[in-house]
C-alpha cells in the first residue's frame, strides 16, 4: 500500500492528557461560546437577555492548543492581554441535531480552560463590525487542563475561581451559564456535525483583566481540577 508524502511533515496530532489514562484525547476542533454569564455580558458592554438572543460562537484553530503548565510569550501587536477562565466540555461521541435530552451521551469529559485575548484588536474588530481573528485566535491563547473522564455528565455547579499572582479577579459558579452544557450541545449541533475530539469552552464570568510578562495565572473549576500559566516577556 502506498503512503501519502508531503513536501514536508505534517505537524502532530493536538492531544491533551487525559486523568487516569496512557492514552491521550486527540483535538478535533476548538469552539467558544460568547457572553454566557451575564455579568461578564454587562462588563463587556453587551447585556444578554435570554428570552430574545440565542448563543453566539467563534473558533481558533487547533493550532493554538497548549497545556496547562505552560510559559506562553506575551502576544505581539497589543497592549492589553486578558485571561479569561472558562469550563471545557470534551465531545467524545458524534452528533448532528441532537435534542437536550440527548446531549450527555456526547459528553466524554470536561477540563479548565483559558481563554487568552488580544482585548484591544478584539474590540477594535468588534466596534467596525470586523472578525475578532486578531484578538482571539492567537497563537497559544486557549489553555486546557487535563481531561476528566465524566461520560454522560452534565456540570450544572460548582466553583470557577482564577487569580492572578495569587490576587483573586474571578470568582463565580457554573449555575450562572446563561446556556447550560446541554443547551449549548443542542444548539450547536444543528449548526456542526459534532465529533470526538471536539472541545467547546463555555464562556467566561467577569473579573476578565489584563496580564503582563512575570504574571502567573492559577484556577480551578470545582469538580474538575486546576489549571496554571505564565506570561512570558515579549517576542
Amino acid at each position: 500500500m502506498s503512503q501519502t508524502r508531503y513536501l514536508w511533515n505534517p505537524p502532530p496530532v493536538p492531544s491533551l492528557a487525559v486523568q487516569g489514562r496512557e492514552e491521550r484525547y486527540p483535538v478535533c476542533r476548538l469552539f467558544f461560546v460568547g457572553r454566557n454569564y451575564h455579568a461578564h455580558a454587562v462588563e463587556m458592554g453587551r447585556p444578554v437577555d435570554k428570552t430574545v438572543e440565542v448563543p453566539f460562537y467563534f473558533t481558533k484553530g487547533p493550532g493554538t492548543l497548549v497545556e496547562s503548565g505552560t510559559t506562553v510569550a506575551y502576544p505581539p501587536q497589543t497592549r492589553d492581554y486578558q485571561h479569561e477562565m472558562e469550563l471545557v466540555v470534551a465531545i467524545g461521541a458524534p452528533g448532528f441535531r441532537v435534542d437536550q435530552a440527548g446531549a450527555p451521551k456526547l459528553i466524554y469529559g470536561y477540563a479548565c480552560g483559558l481563554d487568552m485575548t488580544r482585548r484591544d484588536l478584539q474590540l477594535a474588530a468588534r466596534e467596525k463590525g470586523r472578525p475578532w481573528d486578531l484578538g482571539k485566535d492567537v497563537e497559544a491563547s486557549s489553555v486546557v487542563s487535563p481531561i476528566v473522564p465524566m461520560p454522560g455528565t452534565v456540570l450544572d455547579r460548582g466553583a470557577l475561581v482564577l487569580s492572578v499572582n495569587g490576587l483573586e479577579r474571578q470568582n463565580s459558579d457554573l449555575s450562572k451559564l446563561i446556556w447550560n452544557v446541554p443547551e449549548l450541545i443542542a444548539d450547536l449541533s444543528t449548526f456542526y456535525h459534532l465529533q470526538a475530539g471536539d472541545l467547546i469552552f463555555t464562556g467566561t464570568p467577569e473579573g476578565v483583566g489584563p496580564l503582563q510578562p512575570g504574571d502567573h495565572i492559577e484556577g480551578r473549576v470545582e469538580g474538575v481540577g486546576t489549571i496554571t500559566l505564565t506570561v512570558g516577556p515579549a517576542e
